[in-house]
């Protein structure tokens, strides 16, 4: 099944070098003076913005899949994100200028992603970019960011093992999701592990990671089964769990799968009280598409609930409700997305400037008190500290914590402060 993956992420990267061969050098929306200046020295039309500062805005863009098979989750992340700009701007948006937003659709496939992005930060001139889901969208536009040394604000939490200059991470390192969910198990007395996921770079790593935590940590796996995105048939994957001994399961399933796969583990008798799914990728919009019969009990890892109980986030939901319609739910994607533009507006206040650098320079330190709790950004791996929380899916369809962290949590994408994690650590491309 790895080898599968590798080879569809390959494929995708492959169509991004491809994507940035046509594309680069072209000066799409800048001067002839920045493109003589580019091509004196010799940057191939990567080194040199185009974002305009001189009128009363500044363009800022958007890449989400607002069409195939991603569309049902990315649509909620766009919206949190047009909620965010319409917030700033009403307050007088970002050193005193309006953001004007260039949506693109990344369409749910990585080479789209890379294609937009480049068209985002080339043509449309945009002075940051926030967007994509998938790890493959992520690795996709990774390199068009750093060719162009451009900023991408992703949201997603994600397997890690990565840091780019060019990106900063709202969502999730691994040390912030997978471990305190294993950490949980293991205190709930839980020692045999049964993983089953989809069959792409964040279920691989991130079972990677659950092997060596349990290695070290006094449990075992005992099953492993992954499946194509958009797979209906868990039959001979819920029997295999069935045998396997397994007191919990750890799902990384994302997308329809979650509904096959929680139809078929009711059907076939398994309940949560006695052999609990902790999932990675179930959000409270995901409930009612599984149905709440179907996960009713169970558990997830994130960073933040619809149900969490501060002043910031009862203001988020009562806001996003009145805006988008009182039966939308939020969740943790989405509000990692609306913090980011937050984040990138205090990292430019700080600085005083758009410019990518100065915008980098000023990020470390920065702090906003978001729905999910008070954030700061890592300036050295641009990743944030976040609490973690552990949920249950409750009879109201919303998800209500049963664990947190005791604060913050600093993040460590490459996992370096766990002795269990060093053949990971030895392992991963920098």
């Amino acid at each position: 099944m790895a080898f599968s993956s590798i080879r569809r992420l390959g494929a995708a990267l492959a169509a991004t070098a491809a994507v940035i061969a046509t594309t680069a050098g072209c000066g799409w929306g800048r001067t002839v003076a920045e493109k003589e200046a580019m091509d004196a020295a010799g940057s191939g039309g990567s080194a040199v913005s185009c974002v305009d500062t001189s009128g009363s805005s500044i363009k800022i863009g958007f890449v989400n899949s607002l069409s195939g098979t991603m569309a049902i989750s990315e649509k909620t992340v766009s919206d949190s994100l047009h909620m965010a700009v319409d917030e700033i701007n009403a307050k007088g948006g970002v050193l005193g200028k309006q953001l004007e937003v260039v949506q693109q659709d990344g369409k749910s496939e990585p080479a789209v992603f890379a294609e937009k992005a480049k068209t985002l930060i080339e043509k449309n001139c945009v002075a940051a970019v926030f967007g994509g889901w998938t790890s493959a969208s992520r690795k996709a536009m990774k390199p068009v960011f750093e060719a162009d040394n451009a900023l991408l604000f992703y949201p997603l939490q994600y397997e890690g093992m990565e840091a780019s200059p060019n990106i900063f991470y709202s969502g999730a390192a691994p040390n912030q999701q997978i471990v305190p969910a294993l950490d949980y198990l293991k205190e709930q007395g839980h020692k045999k592990l049964f993983l089953v996921g989809s069959d792409y770079v964040f279920p691989q790593t991130a079972n990677r990671i659950v092997k060596a935590y349990a290695a070290g940590n006094g449990m075992e796996v005992v099953g492993e089964e992954y499946t194509p995105m958009g797979s209906t048939d868990f039959n001979t994957i819920v029997n295999k769990l069935k045998a396997s001994g397994a007191d919990a399961v750890v799902n990384t399933l994302n997308g329809d799968s979650n509904v096959a796969f929680f139809k078929e583990y009711k059907a076939s008798g398994l309940e949560a009280k006695t052999l609990p799914v902790i999932s990675m990728s179930i959000a409270e919009e995901e409930v009612a598409s599984i149905g709440l019969d179907n996960v009713l009990g169970q558990l997830t890892a994130w960073n933040y609930y619809q149900t969490l109980d501060s002043a910031e986030n009862q203001t988020f939901v009562k806001d996003f409700k009145a805006k988008y319609g009182a039966n939308r739910p939020t969740s943790d994607p989405m509000e990692s997305a609306y913090t980011s533009v937050y984040l990138w507006k205090a990292m430019v206040e700080k600085a005083k400037s758009f410019a990518v650098d100065d915008v980098k320079k000023a990020a470390d330190g920065i702090t906003f008190d978001a729905p999910e709790g008070t954030v700061t950004v890592d300036g050295e791996n641009h990743h944030i500290a976040k609490t973690s929380y552990i949920g249950e899916i409750g009879s109201d369809s919303l998800i209500h914590t049963v664990w947190k962290s005791d604060g913050p949590i600093d993040p460590d994408p490459y996992l370096k402060t766990y002795d269990w994690a060093s053949s990971l650590q030895s392992s991963s491309a920098q």
